[in-house]
């Protein structure tokens, strides 16, 4: 079997990237090792930017997020039991986010590709891909219990940062940039109404708080904790009192709680694979680059790659010209890198470093009332959080 792009990993990324192509009329394999279930229920990001819902819209998998998502204007820094609301429409020309859970975009996505979309192969996992450096790579997996090939003209890595795909680049070839953080997050799911209606970043001298919500009756709520924290280590009543304190302003608020389904936690980390192409290999989403979640940038990155790398693609059929294949990596890594310098400092500014010292409690109080009392500063967060217009 022969196609143009063979796609490995059938997350966001890899299904958003088959479905323009095929819109576009190019053909594509997609390649996903796990079964359906486990990629239709994996917990990830929730913040959709303006342009994300421009392109999902524009792909044919809007009906349902436009339907069910929850349209959000700003969101909520809390800090020294204050409370400051950044507006985005106003501070962005219009622009503003969506609630609506990736678990959600997968699913909408899958439906679209079964339905009449290319081949898109679960529990097929990708063993070897030769010819990288030629122009007909060849693909080897597994597919019902057989050894299978695939050639195409190129490959596209969505299998993320353990996947086989960024592995193919050799290692005299890339750079990796990494940087880890000294806490995790304890991330929730409970069977409650949202206590408010947008998302709000709490910072406390007890550590960073985030209340957001998956639906208007899905609380979704995360707790700093210590790296190696276990999920054990923090009973029901436990999580409710410390959301509280953290979330504790002066003045009339109250936190509702009730029952917990799921309990998480969650290393924080940023990584950028450079260059994000090699050869016939294209490397997209968590595949090229990890953000840690206080910025919202993660799925949000991995779709502007994906749009991107078909905008170029059709390029290449149109035209003849690679032109905007040659220029993706650089035309991606411009975004990636202000996404990464964005969530760093939403990261280092919310969150209580164990070994920070009440000096540098004091800088992080007075950014965050920078942004409070200055239209620009809250303009520079509001314009990177709704999604800057690069490349």
């Amino acid at each position: 079997m022969h196609t143009t792009v063979c796609i490995i990993g059938g997350g966001p990324a890899g299904l958003l990237l088959a479905r323009l192509l095929h819109t576009s009329g190019l053909d594509c394999v997609v390649l996903e090792r796990r079964e359906r279930a486990y990629v239709e229920q994996r917990q990830r990001a929730g913040i959709l930017e303006q342009s994300t819902v421009d392109v999902l819209r524009a792909s044919g998998a809007g009906e349902r997020l436009d339907r069910e998502g929850m349209v959000h204007d700003g969101i909520e820094l809390r800090f020294d039991r204050r409370t400051h609301r950044i507006d985005l429409p106003s501070l962005t020309d219009g622009r503003r986010v969506w609630v609506y859970a990736q678990t959600e975009v997968v699913k909408d996505l899958i439906a679209l590709q079964l339905d009449d979309g290319p081949p898109l192969l679960f529990e097929a996992p990708v063993h070897a891909v030769e010819g990288i450096d030629g122009t007909r790579p060849t693909v080897r997996y597994t597919h019902g219990g057989r050894e299978q090939t695939l050639t195409c003209d190129y490959v596209v890595g969505c299998d993320g940062f353990h996947g086989i795909a960024r592995n193919l680049i050799p290692e005299s070839a890339k750079r990796t940039f990494e940087r880890t953080y000294p806490y995790s997050w304890l991330g929730v799911l409970a069977d409650v109404p949202p206590s408010c209606d947008e998302l709000i970043y709490a910072h406390s001298p007890r550590g960073f708080a985030l209340h957001s919500m998956r639906s208007p009756t899905v609380s979704r709520l995360y707790l700093q904790v210590p790296n190696g924290a276990s999920p054990a280590d923090w009973p029901d009543e436990r999580i409710w009192d410390e959301l509280d304190a953290r979330l504790a302003i002066d003045g009339d608020w109250t936190l509702n709680r009730g029952p917990i389904t799921a309990k998480a936690v969650l290393p924080m980390r940023s990584s950028v694979t450079e260059p994000m192409r090699y050869g016939r290999v294209f490397l997209a989403g968590d595949c090229a680059h990890i953000v840690p979640p206080t910025g919202a940038k993660g799925l949000n990155l991995a779709v502007s790659d994906v749009t991107a790398l078909a905008r170029a693609f059709t390029h290449l059929r149109n035209t003849g010209s690679t032109d905007l294949l040659d220029a993706y990596s650089d035309t991606c890594l411009r975004r990636v890198w202000r996404a990464e310098h964005f969530s760093y400092l939403m990261t280092t500014t919310l969150h209580t470093d164990p070994r920070q010292s009440p000096f540098d409690s004091r800088l992080q109080l007075s950014q965050l009332d920078r942004i409070a009392s200055s239209p620009h500063a809250a303009a520079e967060l509001a314009e990177n959080y709704a999604g800057l217009d690069i490349g």
